[in-house]
């Protein structure tokens, strides 16, 4: 999550994307900050290789057009400094997964630390006890497979073990989002940001817990801040544009719409829809209806698709 899917772990943002379906995310390093290098991603069948990429220098990855079914993708980073990672994913029609897929680094031989954007004691990787990270496995494993209550168990018995260990308390606060228990996840992503305020996933997933809970405000600032981090973000860009029209900024969140949709392409259709309301609010009915018209082409099996087809009959 961010380790699996969310909110990358944020992220499954939006489940009204496309059809067919899509797999896309980001690779992270082990303390969580992205992958600042292009890393080679396959995407694998029973009956082997579909096709392979690599990532953009923020470590996004995206494959789009896929028929409904079992696939693995493959993470082959600096083979020097980190293990193949291997994740199983299952696509459906109409909806795509969103992944994070954190890095695993082989055991050092001497002295080393995890590369990063931030020098911190949090990308210190060897710092974590062996059991702690055999937790936080088991934790993203249960994830991956839907299993959120045994994620959570896993997940908490990480930090009991380890307790300055970031990528736990910032998973444990995207599982608990996921169960609608916004103040838990609250108190464990600024749990995560105190041992780093410069770690990305954090800020990003506590300025989405906020949208959730109307803070816009404060959502605002900590998605400024993940924002400093990782300028090029779709997911931070979405959000910010959601905080902004919160706070009456039509204007703004405009902005953050269609970058958000520039960066992220049909996987965040969504933005799309947010920016059409965006100008139906300001009367401008014929940007709003082909808006509306470019977010169906882009994600006709989408939930809302039949209320938007209505409003578009009626702006017509």
């Amino acid at each position: 999550m961010l380790a699996g899917c969310l909110f990358f772990s944020a992220l499954c943002l939006t489940a009204q994307t496309t059809s067919p379906g899509s797999i896309s995310g980001r690779v992270v390093l082990p303390n969580g900050n992205s992958v600042n290098e292009n890393v080679r991603m396959s995407l694998e069948t029973l009956r082997g290789v579909r096709s392979s990429s690599f990532t953009d220098n923020q470590g996004q990855f995206s494959f789009r057009g896929l028929a409904p079914g079992s696939y693995q993708v493959v993470v082959e980073a600096d083979r020097n400094r980190f293990e193949v990672v291997s994740v199983r994913v299952e696509v459906f029609p109409g909806s795509p997964s969103i992944l994070t897929i954190t890095l695993k680094e082989k055991k050092p031989s001497g002295e080393s630390r995890s590369a990063g954007s931030t020098v911190s004691a949090t990308e210190l990787d060897s710092d974590i006890p062996g059991e702690a990270r055999k937790e936080f496995e088991r934790g993203s494993s249960s994830s991956k497979e839907g299993k959120t209550e045994e994620a959570i168990v896993h997940l908490r018995k990480a930090i009991k073990i380890y307790p300055a260990y970031l990528m736990a308390y910032n998973d444990l606060g995207v599982q608990l989002l996921a169960q609608g228990k916004l103040d838990e996840a609250l108190d464990e992503l600024r749990r995560a940001i105190a041992l780093d305020p410069k770690a990305f996933n954090p800020n990003l997933n506590l300025g989405i817990v906020l949208v959730h809970q109307h803070n816009f405000l404060e959502a605002a600032d900590s998605l400024r801040t993940a924002l400093s981090l990782e300028s090029n973000s779709p997911a931070a860009r979405l959000y910010m544009g959601k905080a902004l029209s919160g706070l009456d900024d039509p204007d703004g969140a405009a902005r953050e719409f269609k970058t958000a949709h520039d960066l992220g392409g049909e996987a965040y259709a969504m933005a799309l829809f947010d920016l059409g309301q965006i100008y139906l609010s300001k009367g401008n009915r014929k940007l709003a209806l082909e808006t509306f018209e470019r977010y169906l082409s882009e994600a006709p099996k989408a939930a809302n698709a039949a209320e938007v087809k209505k409003l578009i009959q009626v702006l017509q």
